[in-house]
């Protein structure tokens, strides 16, 4: 639990930010993967409690952190959604700012997924081919790196399409973003023996390798409305767009997704964790304001609860892979508990 110096500065602050205006409705920024989550508790909760239905924004995991620890007091949101984890640099931030106490629920987990019209031929891709036709530079022989030259799939590998490579997907801000980079062109990315090996040796160009994504069009930031990138890929059967697998759930008469080292994207693959492109999901909560906003405490209890993230929960329906038992009851916990569990 929070230790008291700490929650008794929280408060102090929650008053001078100007309480006055208090404000009588939850506001959650955050994740565009987790906003259809969150949205579809929001509803629930409006709906089965004496509680306003709360505010949720689809910002980016990046800019939703930001906006969540850019202080305390009503001008500033009660909860973040995030595609993945808190980062050091926003534990930082949040602390510079007096956001001190902070408590993580991982809500369950998500596949990204590379997806096109169901008009077109589906792919079938490996990470190491993502990475080469989606990095900024690509390898030229042993310790040689050079500017992407592929214009084609079948530029890749002449094992695929001979069409042009068209890749919409989310801005620097957005956390499917990072964790594409992360899973999809980093796990491509190490394949290749040479530049594995820079990991030990320097970090720090070994990530810029990996994680950099081409800037001449091959790659489109497409923003961070993923309804609009499937509208997108209806209207350029050669397009291909990068989402979460709730997205490619609830557009499956659309779109369909690519195969990944020969795993398919489906509620199965992602949950036993076959396919390789799959994170976990989070909410954070700004404890000095929990008691100060009405129904925070409630919303998570709800957002927790067996009938919402369990494996038969309306969350399901929406494309959530649930956790296993044990670790929802963990999580459930914390919740409740609304203990610090981000180090600051």
């Amino acid at each position: 639990m929070l230790k008291k110096p700490l929650l008794l500065g929280a408060i102090g602050l929650f008053a001078a930010a100007g309480v006055a205006e208090a404000r009588d409705q939850i506001r959650i920024v955050g994740s565009s993967t987790v906003y259809p989550f969150s949205t579809a508790v929001a509803e629930t909760f409006g709906k089965t409690t004496k509680f306003k239905t709360p505010v949720v924004e689809s910002t980016g995991s990046g800019g939703g952190l930001k906006l969540f620890c850019s202080g305390i007091g009503t001008q500033h949101p009660d909860m973040t959604n995030a595609s993945r984890r808190i980062k050091k640099s926003e534990v930082e931030l949040c602390a510079k700012n007096g956001v001190t106490g902070v408590t993580e629920v991982k809500i369950g987990y998500d596949g990204i997924v590379m997806a096109n019209s169901k008009t077109a031929p589906r792919l079938q891709v490996t990470r190491k081919q993502i990475f080469l036709a989606l990095a900024k530079d690509i390898p030229a022989g042993e310790g040689k790196l050079i500017p992407n030259p592929h214009k084609t799939w079948k530029d890749v590998d002449p094992s695929l399409p001979d069409t042009k490579i068209e890749v919409l997907g989310p801005p620097p801000t957005s956390g499917t973003r990072d964790a594409f980079a992360e899973l999809a062109l980093e796990g491509g990315c190490k394949k290749i023996g040479w530049i594995k090996a820079m990991k030990k040796k320097d970090k720090k160009k070994y990530k810029a390798i990996c994680h950099s994504v081409r800037e001449d069009g091959a790659y489109v930031e497409a923003g961070e409305n993923d309804v609009l990138i499937v509208r997108k890929l209806e209207a350029n059967p050669n397009a291909f767009g990068v989402f979460g697998f709730s997205f490619l759930d609830q557009n499956a008469d659309k779109i369909q997704g690519s195969l990944v080292d020969g795993q398919d994207p489906t509620f199965d693959n992602i949950a036993d964790g076959n396919y390789p492109v799959s994170r976990s999901l989070y909410f954070y909560v700004k404890q000095a304001h929990v008691n100060k906003i009405p129904g925070i405490a409630e919303f998570i209890s709800e957002f927790t609860s067996e009938k919402a993230f369990g494996d038969d929960g309306y969350l399901t329906d929406k494309g959530l892979i649930p956790m296993p038992e044990e670790e929802r009851e963990q999580f459930r916990k914390d919740g409740k508990g609304l203990a610090s569990n981000i180090a600051l």
